[in-house]
Formats: structure tokens, C-alpha cells, sequence
């Protein structure tokens, strides 16, 4: 079955010349309407929505759409790199109605349960053991020592494993994204057999922790829908905050309004994660939704069944999204960048506390920190969901162990407590 409207030419959200200037495909896009037509992967092709009204009206209607993926298939090649985002399982990324709202509850009232004071000093404490490793070179890579890997550090202390757990997992999540396809295997393999320890762990002693309020929620999950539930907050919510945490930092680093963050707290960090959210959403792309029958939306017709994806990065940046005419705003949280309606994501604020947490903690250490490359050399990875950076090199004056006054070194040397699998056992509550 083609969805490609007669006369219509898709607009590739892949390749080189995306990922350099994703605002480009978006402008061909509008000229299409409403909603567009887009190549997301080699012959595999979807409608978009960009305009901020329509995703918004999509989002929140669950009598057309539907989130369920299996019909379509079919059409997505095992060897796509779509693939993996779309294979349906039971989870509440792939469920409508009565059966997502029961998936649901177990994440937000499990995630309620997450004190915030906690969250935070499990990150500072993750955060002090990276910049150790950095912090008396002078210079880093934010993104690979740094971004990419404390969110899966902490979300591994939130779901009740040891901290020597969290270094494997993840390597295991890096090579899952590789192109080598034996490394991409082997991640694989490494990530089952994490998944398959923490299951047993907590089956055999609960804790404090995510996994164990999953397994005892009075929703009564079963083991598959256990893990699979713990394996879309690992994928939704560790490359989206490692992406949110990156290109917060790029704002803060390359632009004037927000180097005084840095270096006399003139302004909040919230104030770089707002734009980075509207301007630079680390989801850019996402949401499948397909019409459970023929519909007209937004003058474009859509056989039933056919995929519909949300532009969040389109919809937060067109036309009459309510950007102002300088392009920045302060507190404004209408930004679809955790999408909207009853799939918004339910991390969003677990999202926002450890990325704010990390940006303070390495802005409190390293204040003169700088980028060493010109802002322009920037270059981000191929592909239409995330919008990653493939590096962000920085320079600053190095720190030492020995140093006088706070370092990583005198924060992070405080035994942690021992209640292993505990979200609280952070050590170091003075932070």
C-alpha cells in the first residue's frame, strides 16, 4: 500500500544533508501543509505532521488514531534502523485505551514514588565519578564522557542495581546503536542479560527502586510486561536525556544570554532547557499513530492504517507556535518536546530533574568551561528521531584532587550508603 500522494515528493528526514539542517527539511515540509510527506528511511515513507495545532489536535485524539504498529509492519525491513523503535511489544508506547492507562499507572505511580531529593543526589554522584575522569585534563567530549552516559548511570541506580552494573550497561546501549552488526549483536546480548539480572534481583529481594514497585504494583504486571515496561524508560528516557543534557549545554557554552550561568548564575539553568526544548527538541521525530479508518486531517487524506508521525521539533518551531520574535522564551512549558495528551511522555519531570542536576554539577565545578570548537563545527547524527550530537568538544582550566575547595574528587570520595538497589543511597546529601 502507497501513501505518497500523486505529484507529492518525500522530503528525506535521513542522510547528511538532514542531520546538517534539519529546519531546511521542515520548510519543505510546510510547504506541503499541515502535514507532509516524509522519507525516514531508504523507500519507507510516513505523513508528518508539522504544524504545532495539528500535532497537538492528533495527540490528544484517541478515537481516530491508534498507537498499535503491527498492521504496518510488514513494510519496515528487519535491517532498518526504524525497526527497533517500531516492534511492537506490550508496553505503553504500542497500547490504546483501557490497556494503556493500566500499563501507565504502574510508571507514574511508580515514578511518584521517587523522592526528588533523591533523584538529584543519585545524580550529583554520578556525576562527580564522570568528572573525575575529566576533570584534571582540561578538556572533554560532553557528549560520550559525559551526557551519554550519566543518564543510563542513574536510571541504573532508580531500577535497583549496583553502581558497578551501570559502566556494562552502558557500553551494551552504545554498541546497540552501532553499525557493525556483530557489535550491534553483542550489545544485544549484553543488554538481555542485564535486563534478565535485575529482573532476578528484585524478584528474589525487592528495595527502594522502580523494578520493584513495577513487579508489586496492584496492577499485577506479569514478567514480560514488567520488562518491557523497565525497556521503554531505558530507551525513551536515557537517549532523550542524554540528548536534552547535550544540547542544553551547547546553548549555554555558544550563546552570550546564558554564559553568565556560568559564571555569576545571572541566569538559570531552566532558562537553557526551555530553548533547548522548544529549539532543539532531543526527540525530534516520533509518536506513530495510524487512523483506525480513512480520514481527512488537516486537508491531507490518510488511508486507515497508514503511519503518521509528529514533528516535535517541526511542530515547536512553526510559524505561529508562539515563538517570540527574538526566538527566546523563559518558563514557557508549551512545548511539545514530551509530546501531549494521555501519551505524553510520563518521565518528563524525572527527565528534567537529572538533566538540570547535571548541568548544575558541572557548571559548579568547571565555571569557565568553553567550547573548543567554533559553534558551526557542531555536527549531529544521521537518522529522523533523535537529534544527537556526534561530539561536543570543551576546554577548561583543570582541576586536581589536591585542589582547596570543592572538587569531584572531595564530593565523591564520601562512602555512599550501602542500601544497594536504593535511589536514596547517594551519599553526599549536603550537595
Amino acid at each position: 500500500m502507497s501513501i505518497t500522494p500523486p505529484a507529492v515528493t518525500a522530503v528525506p528526514l535521513h542522510g547528511p544533508e538532514h542531520a546538517a539542517d534539519p529546519q531546511r527539511s521542515y520548510e519543505l515540509l510546510r510547504l506541503q501543509g499541515p502535514v507532509g510527506v516524509a522519507e525516514i528511511d531508504t523507500g519507507l515513507v510516513v505523513h508528518l505532521v508539522t504544524d504545532y495545532r495539528a500535532a497537538l489536535e492528533l495527540l490528544q485524539d484517541t478515537a481516530t488514531w491508534t498507537k498499535d504498529t503491527r498492521s504496518w509492519l510488514s513494510q519496515v525491513p528487519e535491517n532498518s534502523p526504524i525497526r527497533p523503535l517500531v516492534e511492537w511489544r506490550p508496553s505503553l508506547f504500542f497500547a490504546d485505551g483501557d490497556e494503556h492507562a493500566h500499563l501507565r499507572k504502574v510508571i507514574t505511580d511508580s515514578f511518584s514514588l521517587l523522592d526528588p531529593n533523591d533523584v538529584r543526589v543519585l545524580t550529583f554522584r554520578h556525576a562527580d565519578k564522570l568528572l573525575q575522569d575529566f576533570a584534571d585534563t582540561g578538556k572533554v567530549d560532553l557528549v560520550s564522557q559525559y551526557a551519554q552516559q550519566l543518564p543510563l548511570m542513574v536510571f541504573n541506580g532508580l531500577f535497583g542495581m549496583d553502581d558497578e552494573h551501570g559502566p556494562p550497561l552502558v557500553g551494551a546501549l552504545a554498541a546497540m546503536v552501532d553499525t557493525d552488526p556483530a557489535r550491534k549483536a553483542a550489545g544485544a546480548q549484553a543488554f538481555g542479560a542485564y535486563l534478565g539480572t535485575l529482573y532476578q534481583t528484585k524478584v528474589e529481594q525487592r528495595g527502594h527502586d522502580l523494578t520493584s514497585w513495577f513487579i508489586d504494583h496492584p496492577n499485577g504486571l506479569n514478567q514480560e510486561e514488567v520488562m518491557n515496561q523497565v525497556i521503554i524508560v531505558f530507551g525513551a528516557g536515557n537517549e532523550t536525556t542524554a540528548n536534552l543534557i547535550a544540547n542544553t549545554c551547547v546553548r549555554m557554552l555558544s550563546d552570550d544570554r546564558y554564559f553568565g550561568t556560568l559564571t555569576t548564575g545571572s541566569l538559570p539553568v531552566q532558562h537553557a532547557i526551555d530553548d533547548a526544548l522548544w529549539h532543539d527538541s532531543p526527540l525530534a521525530n516520533y509518536s506513530f499513530h495510524f487512523p483506525r479508518k480513512d480520514v481527512t486531517f488537516h486537508g491531507t487524506h490518510i488511508p486507515a492504517g497508514s503511519p503518521v508521525m509528529v514533528s516535535y521539533a517541526a511542530a515547536n518551531t512553526c510559524p505561529h507556535a508562539g515563538i517570540p520574535a527574538d526566538g527566546y522564551r523563559s518558563g514557557t512549558k508549551a512545548h511539545l518536546a514530551f509530546a501531549a495528551g494521555p501519551h505524553a511522555c510520563p518521565a518528563r519531570d524525572l527527565a528534567l530533574m537529572i538533566a538540570t542536576a547535571a548541568i548544575e554539577r558541572l557548571a559548579s565545578y568547571l565555571p569557565d568551561i568553553e567550547l573548543a570548537v567554533a559553534p558551526d563545527q557542531l555536527t549531529y547524527r544521521d537518522g529522523p528521531i533523535h537529534r544527537t550530537l556526534t561530539s561536543l568538544p570543551a576546554q577548561f582550566t583543570p582541576l586536581t584532587p589536591d585542589a582547596k575547595g570543592v572538587t569531584p574528587w572531595s564530593r565523591g570520595s564520601a562512602s555512599p550508603k550501602t542500601d544497594t538497589g536504593s535511589p536514596s543511597a547517594a551519599g553526599d546529601r549536603a550537595s
